[in-house]
């Protein structure tokens, strides 16, 4: 028995019917359970393997989503910053007009002021000084509404007679 062969001692050799049928049937019960383990693993396997698979798609999509909005949005970034960089000149303009009317609103408001105070008292004086002189003349000189109507209510042909 010394000699035994590398597939007896592999113990793939039977030499009767018995052991033949002895090692086919005979599984402790960690094999089962090993077994059971085993494919209970390659089904977790399989059903984890679906949803990875589309959540490997989804970031796919997503990054090919991003990669989109990005070449889209960068030429519009482009353009607004243009856009400001105009507004700022236009901006610049108005301001230096704004600022000449101002001068000029500053200027008329000390010519104004100007007048006022060297023509202005005079010819107040000038136009009460007018006024004056016509109401005073208008004053002594007859009225033709008025003096026709007191003739009429003084004629002596209108109270005595028909």
């Amino acid at each position: 028995m010394t000699d035994w062969s590398p597939r007896e001692r592999a113990g793939l050799e039977l030499n009767s019917s018995r052991d033949v049928e002895r090692k086919r049937t005979v599984m402790t019960l960690g094999e089962v359970a090993g077994l059971i383990a085993a494919l209970a693993f390659v089904a977790l396997v399989g059903l984890l393997a679906v949803p990875v698979l589309r959540l490997g798609r989804v970031f796919q999509e997503a990054t090919r989503s991003v990669k989109e909005l990005t070449d889209h949005t960068l030429p519009i970034l482009d353009e607004a910053a243009t856009t400001v960089a105009e507004t700022n000149a236009q901006l610049e303009k108005v301001d230096t007009i704004t600022t000449a009317a101002a001068d000029v609103s500053q200027n008329v408001s000390a010519l104004t002021a100007l007048f006022s105070a060297t023509l202005g008292g005079p010819l107040i004086k000038l136009a009460a000084f007018t006024y004056g002189v016509r109401t005073t003349v208008a004053g002594h000189a007859p009225k033709k509404g008025r003096r026709a109507k007191s003739r009429r209510q003084s004629s002596p042909n209108d109270s005595g007679g028909a």
